[in-house]
């Protein structure tokens, strides 16, 4: 008994365009014909029909079929290629999958970097969203030191400056500066790459220095950049090195790892 070509390809579970296809660019060889024209396919079509599904199925192009047919060694390299595909592909949904996780015990994680690890609970708005510019600027070392100083507990004076209302009158923006003076020296020097970022950064300096400028802007109101260029200038009067209080920039270096 012989098949139709609707038939053989009902039979590979493929579709009649399909075996055409495979006809055009010669992997399938085409059948006789009947005395009425129409081809007559029989078991030995099905198989190789089978085979070429089977490649097909595990990502062998078909260019690449006839190489893998001959044994030979691109046919093994094809192989080897797919396999090293497919193990990347399989790590990279793994991680979506541990992200999406982290996700779902944590809704605000989305507005973290993939991979950082601080309870994003903890963090306000707008350092979640520092934490995710930065990320585009910032090299691998620099970001994990960052994880490591947020991973700590946030002191009062600064959640009282995450609060800060815009019309805060100016004892209490020269009160909150001198109290986070002294803890954002502590973060300089535990953590030098908050004082130049720059030198930390994976960009070019005037790329990150406008991704810097941006965000301090962006995410900070009027009261909030007064109280940093406060804490700049209680710095360089403490030690001249650590740079000048005249605008946002030297705020935004602070600002790298305030609020804890």
């Amino acid at each position: 008994m012989t098949w139709s070509t609707s038939q053989l390809a009902e039979l590979a579970g493929t579709t009649l365009k399909t075996v055409r296809h495979y006809h055009g660019i010669g992997l399938l060889e085409e059948p006789e014909r009947a005395s009425n024209g129409y081809k007559r396919y029989g078991i030995k079509h099905l198989v190789r029909l089978l085979r070429i599904r089977r490649l097909v199925d595990l990502g062998v192009p078909l260019s690449d079929i006839p190489s893998f047919e001959a044994a030979d060694e691109r046919g093994e390299q094809v192989l080897r290629a797919l396999d090293a595909e497919l193990a990347r592909s399989i790590e990279r949904q793994q991680r979506m999958r541990q992200e999406l996780a982290a996700i779902l015990a944590n809704r605000a994680s989305v507005d973290l970097p993939a991979d950082f690890r601080a309870p994003a609970h903890d963090l306000p708005e707008s350092q979640r969203s520092f934490l995710l510019a930065y990320s585009s600027i910032l090299n691998p070392a620099a970001m994990a030191a960052l994880q490591e100083q947020l991973a700590g507990p946030r002191s009062a004076v600064a959640a009282q400056f995450e609060a800060l209302p815009e019309d805060a009158p100016e004892e209490v923006r020269r009160r909150i500066a001198e109290g986070l003076a002294p803890e954002t020296r502590k973060q300089q020097e535990d953590h030098p790459f908050l004082s130049d970022l720059e030198a930390s950064s994976r960009r070019e300096a005037a790329i990150t220095r406008s991704v810097v400028l941006h965000a301090v802007v962006e995410f900070y109101n009027e009261a909030q950049l007064d109280v940093l260029q406060r804490v700049n200038a209680l710095l360089a009067e403490g030690d001249a090195a650590l740079g000048s209080a005249d605008g946002p920039p030297e705020a935004a270096r602070w600002e790298g790892g305030a609020g804890r």
